[in-house]
């Protein structure tokens, strides 16, 4: 099992990519919205049901910490408690600094790709 993601530019692409996710059988537990703005995040993981980054999937601490962090230094810290080294989540930060949209396959089975 390992943690995949795929950037999108368009919300509407995002949602049709995580329905197609779940006809593969990725569960909806394992799929992630992450973008730099938390009104857009939570649109569009509630319009293609998936999940947003919580304090439960971050830790205590991680949360804790958050509150007081940039933006920014918010979301790598995200991306790390997903699986991604400090160098990736600093890119994958880059991307929504751009408007992307990330959607993260945690644990994803052996031989799948988005």
């Amino acid at each position: 099992m390992s943690v995949l993601y795929k950037e999108f530019t368009n919300d509407e692409e995002v949602v049709t990519a995580i329905q197609s996710m779940k006809t593969k059988g990725i569960e909806d537990k394992h799929i992630y919205v992450i973008t730099h703005d938390d009104d857009r995040t939570d649109r569009v993981a509630d319009n293609a049901d998936a999940n947003t980054v919580t304090a439960s999937d971050v830790g205590l601490g991680t949360a804790a910490k958050n509150v007081f962090r940039k933006k920014g230094d918010e979301l790598r810290a995200q991306f790390e408690q997903l699986g991604f080294s400090s160098t990736e989540a600093d890119q994958l930060e880059k991307k929504l600094d751009q408007g992307k949209v990330i959607v993260v396959v945690k644990d994803a089975p052996a031989g799948f790709t988005l």
